[in-house]
C-alpha cells in the first residue's frame, strides 16, 4: 500500500488549509490517522480515523481545529486545519494500519505516507 499526502505549503496565521492523503489501495488498510513532527521531537498524534465504522479519534489538544474526513470511494483522507498557529508549523504524515482500529501511537502502524510540509507564517 502507498500512501500519497498533499496539500501543504506556506501559509499565514489565521489561514485554513486541508491535507489529504490517498491510499493506492483500500484492501488492506483499516485505519488512517495523520501525524505531525518538527525537527528533534518525535511524531506527534493529530487525528485518525477507522474505515469501517468512520470513528474519529484526537489529540486531546488537536480538539476543535482539527477535522478529519474520509472520503470512501477514493481511498482519501482529509485533515482539515482551521485557524493556524505558527506552533501548527510541521512536517505532517499520513499513515495506515491493516488490522484493528486507529491507534496514537505511530509505530503500531505499517504504512507513511512521504509527509507534507506545512509552513505557518506570523
Amino acid at each position: 500500500v502507498q500512501l500519497q499526502a498533499s496539500g501543504g505549503g506556506l501559509v499565514q496565521a489565521g489561514d485554513s488549509l486541508r491535507l489529504s492523503c490517498t491510499a493506492s489501495e483500500r484492501k488492506f488498510v483499516l485505519a488512517m490517522a495523520w501525524f505531525r513532527q518538527v525537527p528533534g521531537k518525535d511524531r506527534q498524534f493529530v487525528a485518525a480515523v477507522d474505515w469501517n465504522d468512520e470513528t474519529f479519534y484526537y489529540a486531546d489538544s488537536m480538539k476543535g481545529r482539527f477535522t478529519i474526513s474520509r472520503v470512501h470511494v477514493k481511498n482519501t483522507v482529509h485533515l482539515e486545519i482551521n485557524s493556524l498557529e505558527t506552533e501548527d508549523t510541521a512536517v505532517y504524515y499520513c499513515a495506515a494500519r491493516r488490522v484493528g482500529t486507529a491507534t496514537t501511537t505511530a509505530n503500531t502502524y505499517d504504512y507513511w505516507g512521504q509527509g507534507t510540509l506545512v509552513t505557518v507564517s506570523s
